[in-house]
Order: C-alpha cells, then structure tokens, then sequence
C-alpha cells in the first residue's frame, strides 16, 4: 500500500496514539470515581462478567480513528482488477508429436478444444489472436475482440506435422502485440523445442516488456510413438517451466482433455485480470467513520461511554 500524503499518515497516527493513551487515563479515572462511591466487593462481581467492554469500545474507537486517518492520506491498495481492454496470443503446437493419441484423442484435438475454453471465459472486449507452429509459425487469426470469429478460426489450424519451434511462435506473438496496455501469451505445447529461435531469449525479452507467457504443457511423460514414424511422444516440463519463469508467468499440466481444458479456461479467467493502484481513501474515510459511530452508539447504550 501507498499514501499520497505521508506526513497526513505520521501526524495522525501520532494523535491516534495520543487519543488512546488519553482514552485510557479517563476510562481509569471513571472506574477509581465508581469505586469511590460503590460498594467494592459488589462493583467487582457486577463487572467482572462485562470488563471486556471497555477494551472493546476502546480496541474499535482506535481502530475507527486510525482508519479515517488512513483515508485521509490518500491510501492506494495494489489490487486485482478486471481488463477489458486486453490481448492474448494463444500459440499452439501443430508439429508431428501433437498427433499422440496419450490425450484423447489427439494433443492436437484436445488442444483446440481447450483453445475454445480459453476464449469462452475470456471476458468481452479482450482481443484475441492465434498462432499455430510447427517448423514454423503463421497467425491463424490476428488480434480481435470478435471471439466467435476467432472460435471460427480455428478450424483452420493445421494438422500435425513437422518440427517444434517455439521460439519462432513466441517471436511473432511478441511482433504482433501492442507496444502497450494489458498483454499475455498462451503457449500449448509439449515443450520440445527442435528448431528456429532459442523459446528462452525471446520469453527473456517478453518478460522484459512486461509480457508473460502461460505455459501449457499436454501429454504424458510415456506418449508413445508418434503415429506413422519411430519417434516418441515426450514432454519437457523443465523447458516450459523456464519459459514461464523468464516471462513472469506460470506453467501447468495436463495429462488429458479434460486437465487441459480446465487449465485454459482458468487462464481464460486469470489472464484477464491485473494489478492496479487503487484509491481506497473513501472506503477507509467511511469505514473509519462507521466505526466511530457505532463505538459512540454501543457506549451509550450500554453506559459505558466515557
């Protein structure tokens, strides 16, 4: 949290310690007046069950004031707050072992099914685009805040075959992106990288810009081969991890459609959300006031204010 104004924030806190401690000497001074003029065993047995309440009034009254104190330095709390203006690139793996049939029915298959899960709990106006990559990368769709046209799109992605660049899809992701504002890349791969740019230089510079990459990463750690030749199916979470860590964004896995599907439509949730400053000096300034006046109010009723 910060304040606008620090010597607000010192100086009342100062008077809220001078408060309590001045509280305190009177709430004593009441009580020794009672004893004065009561009979001693009979006050005590009378306000033993109830002693918490002065504490109480007195706990409330000092965190009432230090609230409205708070308030009127000009707090801002670092807070979670909807984007409705954001982009995301979806980056998906179209090479020959996305065709493993270890996520049914197919890596390639599930991915574009939770593609869909992503953009269905993304919220509107957020603009989405897609890449597909193989031994190269190509945008399937560019950045639009028509979701229903992107859903449509698809069904244009490529059937698996061919090497992994990764490096080359979070390149043209990062080419195609605004210079500004709220922006994300989702990379639903198996994470073996095999050709084109090095994943890491470019996550390296993504992070830089204050761009992170969610990492996906599908399939089993025994895919089995890949259909129509001798290679196997494999999955390199230690790469993908690393790829999130150098971005500023996290890496989840999933072992079948249906982890896969939850995981991208939780990102659909997360990736629309950010970190903002915002002013609070209202809520503190009222809550702070209500506080007051309800520790006004309870010590009135029940005699006890001072």
């Amino acid at each position: 949290m910060i304040v606008d104004h620090p010597l607000r924030l010192a100086f009342g806190l100062l008077g809220v310690v001078i408060f309590a401690l001045l509280y305190d000497r009177l709430a004593r001074r009441v009580t020794a007046r009672d004893l004065a003029y009561s009979s001693v065993p009979f006050f005590l047995e009378a306000a033993k069950p109830r002693g918490w309440i002065p504490r109480a009034l007195q706990t409330l009254w000092i965190v009432a004031l230090g609230a409205l104190v708070l308030g009127i330095s000009g707090p801002h709390l670092t807070m979670l707050v909807p984007v409705r203006d954001g982009s995301v690139f979806i980056c998906i793996d179209t090479s020959g072992s996305m065709s493993s049939t270890d996520v049914f029915p197919t890596r390639a298959q599930a991915a574009k099914s939770a593609a869909r899960a992503f953009i269905d709990e993304s919220p509107q106006g957020t603009r989405i685009g897609i890449i597909s990559f193989a031994g190269s990368a190509s945008v399937i769709a560019p950045l639009n805040s028509d979701h229903q046209a992107v859903i449509g799109a698809l069904d244009a992605i490529p059937l698996p075959n061919g090497a992994t660049a990764i490096g080359d899809a979070l390149k043209l992701s990062a080419q195609m992106l605004p210079a500004t504002g709220h922006r994300v890349v989702i990379l639903i791969t198996d994470g073996v990288n095999n050709t084109g740019n090095d994943p890491v230089e470019i996550a390296q510079w993504l992070g830089a810009h204050h761009v992170p990459v969610y990492t996906v990463g599908i399939g089993t750690p025994n895919g089995g081969l890949i259909p129509g030749t001798n290679e196997q199916a494999t999955i390199d979470e230690d790469a993908l991890r690393s790829y999130a860590e150098a971005s500023g964004g996290a890496y989840a896995r999933a072992e079948n459609a249906t982890q896969l599907h939850d995981a991208l439509a939780r990102l659909g949730r997360i990736t629309s959300l950010t970190r903002k400053p915002v002013d609070a000096s209202l809520g503190f300034a009222v809550g702070g006031a209500l506080g007051m006046l309800l520790a006004f109010l309870a010590g009135f009723s029940l005699g006890r204010y001072p």
